[in-house]
């Protein structure tokens, strides 16, 4: 049984750890997560009915092309947070939510946490592990957001600038999901070739969240969760986001429409475009980011 400690006994346990400096030459972290429930599937709009159903899956989702890149092979941390990363909401110590990815990707177990442990289920398509987010207290968050961050435990740094209870940034992935709270709030990324009579799949857009975390997403032709042939930010903050698209198989970019209409021209094969969500804690909202491709 897991351990449920105060969320301040925590926060002081995260505080007491000692971690090693980050290298000034380490690379963002490569890979993607996504939150699901214990099969592995992807759930509709990452709307859970109880946070106890909340899990966690390493790669981009199973509508990814075959060999999209899961994390690096290495033991990593999460936690559970607000929406701004400030608050955080998971219960039990750091130690305690540590969980090992294999060299293909793929969540392995949750060992390195010893006792306390998370609970896990099995992916029933890549054989991996999934792993409970709970216990995490309830969001402050008006829109009923929550952020789960992913980053590797030997980069968890308490002094860095801008760190989130020792999580950087930088160095983390993170997933918005929302628990009871049926409000849809996303920014969709579509691509679109002459000759194809719908946007196309299987295509990469990165996602960097307000605190300037990062995803990849990819998109997917999947009706069972909403999703028709677009790149999902599902659960999307208040505040800048930004989506990167670049050059890729199928897709040389022409021009890239923000969702207020601006056109944005590549650099090199590349367009970054800032969307501004609002506050839509009493509605639904969907922000189109249109990706033009010959």
């Amino acid at each position: 049984m897991l351990r449920k400690l105060s969320l301040l006994t925590a926060v002081a346990a995260i505080s007491l750890l000692t971690m090693p400096a980050l290298s000034a030459a380490a690379a963002p972290l490569s890979g993607a997560i996504f939150t699901t429930d214990s099969s592995g599937v992807p759930v509709n709009l990452n709307i859970y009915p109880t946070k106890e159903a909340v899990y966690l899956n390493g790669g981009p989702g199973i509508n990814a092309p075959d060999g999209a890149a899961g994390l690096p092979a290495d033991t990593y941390s999460f936690q559970v947070t607000d929406p701004s990363g400030r608050t955080l909401l998971s219960s039990d110590p750091v130690n305690c939510r540590q969980f090992t990815v294999d060299a293909s990707g793929v969540i392995q177990d949750v060992l390195a946490s010893g006792a306390c442990a998370h609970a896990t289920g099995s992916d029933g398509e890549d054989g991996g592990a999934t792993v409970q987010l709970f216990p995490y207290a309830d969001t402050p968050n008006n829109g009923g957001v929550y952020k789960v961050w992913v980053s590797p435990t030997s980069l968890l740094d308490c002094t860095t600038p801008g760190n989130k209870n020792c999580f950087v940034p930088r160095f983390s992935k993170t997933d918005n999901f929302k628990v009871r709270d049926t409000r849809v709030v996303e920014i969709d990324t579509r691509f679109w070739k002459d000759g194809y009579a719908q946007p196309l799949d299987g295509l990469l857009a990165s996602w960097t969240d307000t605190n300037g975390a990062t995803n990849l997403k990819y998109s997917e032709y999947n009706p069972a969760v909403l999703a028709f042939h677009e790149a999902h930010v599902e659960a999307a903050e208040q505040g800048t986001h930004l989506i990167q698209v670049s050059n890729q198989a199928n897709c040389v970019i022409d021009r890239v429409v923000s969702p207020t209409g601006k056109t944005s021209l590549p650099t090199g094969g590349t367009v970054t475009v800032p969307v501004a969500v609002r506050n839509h804690s009493s509605g639904n909202a969907t922000y189109f980011v249109d990706v033009y491709c010959h």
